[in-house]
């Protein structure tokens, strides 16, 4: 069972500006249809919180070394 959160409600867990979230994470951290979703296509986003919960110290640990890909990888060169 998921625990789906509007920006706002993700804003307050993580305490972050829910701009920041629209802008920035969305675009760099949270990946599409692993963090967040569009249901039934639309322009609304819903946040998944266990993914995130999960993943929210990830960026943090892993020494940048390298290009960040989609998939969780890193492109070296």
């Amino acid at each position: 069972m998921a625990t789906y959160l509007t920006t706002e409600q993700l804003a307050t867990r993580i305490h972050y500006d829910p701009r920041t979230i629209r802008n920035r994470l969305k675009d760099s951290v949270l990946l599409e249809g692993v963090h967040y979703i569009r249901p039934f296509g639309g322009r609304k986003l819903l946040f998944l919180w266990e993914p995130i919960q999960r993943d929210i110290g990830l960026a943090s640990a892993t020494p940048s070394m390298g290009i960040p890909m989609a998939n969780g990888g890193f492109a070296h060169g």
